[in-house]
């Protein structure tokens, strides 16, 4: 694999469209945990006694979502913008939640 080869199966995108993108799924998860945290807490009325749901909400904020593809042997990659938001660096155990997108097959 050559430096200027994006490990995306020699796709090249262009570099505003893959922004645009990622701020994009940003934006949707920031609106969803705020929309979480409307309906779980009352928007800061009484607040019924939800034990450590408020833990597993803040925890919702050290999350991120993206979209990546397998590669060889399994492998996914995550991007270099997640890893520096969750400060994950080489060695650190994550957790994955794995939903099938898209799939490329010749299967019909």
């Amino acid at each position: 694999m050559s430096d200027d080869d994006s490990g995306q199966d020699g796709i090249m995108w262009p570099p505003n469209l893959l922004k645009t993108v990622q701020e994009t799924s940003e934006q949707a998860t920031k609106k969803q945990q705020e929309a979480l945290q409307q309906l779980l807490l009352g928007g800061g009325t009484a607040t019924p006694d939800l034990g450590d749901l408020s833990d597993q909400i803040g925890t919702m904020s050290q999350m991120a979502t993206f979209k990546t593809r397998v590669q060889s042997g399994g492998r996914v990659s995550i991007p270099d913008a997640e890893r520096e938001a969750l400060d994950i660096e080489e060695g650190d155990i994550v957790q994955a939640v794995v939903v099938p997108v898209k799939r490329k097959r010749d299967d019909d």
